[in-house]
């Protein structure tokens, strides 16, 4: 999950009942095997003593920053969105390196086009085996 990110901020009041997915993204990202995924990313924890609501920054390797909401959204959904994003990045530069643009622009006419068939017989199948 550290992999995509440069930075997260986790900011919370102890006190607060609210703080259980700060707390469980915060073990998460001080996992081993989430450190050893991208030990440059910087990890801050804020300790707040005001009534604002747990809150996580994160930002990215290309730089975009998010925050959750972290008394609406756990910690797994967190999770999960910083990896779909991230995932989303991966592609983004395998275009890029490839000299391809980015996005891909599918043009119309081909969204809605039939894929062709790959239809193979059993007899067809054994002699290429064979």
């Amino acid at each position: 999950m550290l992999k995509f990110l440069s930075r997260v901020r986790i900011e919370f009041n102890a006190l607060d009942p609210r703080t259980a997915s700060c707390l469980e993204f915060l073990a998460q990202c001080n996992a081993r095997k989430a450190k050893e995924s991208n030990p440059s990313c910087a990890v801050q924890v804020k300790r707040r003593t005001d009534d604002e609501p747990p809150k996580i920054t994160v930002t990215f390797v290309n730089g975009v920053e998010e925050v959750f909401d972290a008394t609406a959204t756990p910690a797994q959904d967190i999770r999960n969105m910083i990896l779909e994003k991230g995932q989303s990045l991966e592609t983004e530069q395998m275009f890029r390196d490839a000299g391809e643009p980015w996005p891909v622009v599918i043009p119309a006419e081909e969204l809605h086009q039939p894929a062709p068939g790959t239809k193979i017989t059993g007899e067809r199948l054994y002699s290429q085996v064979c």
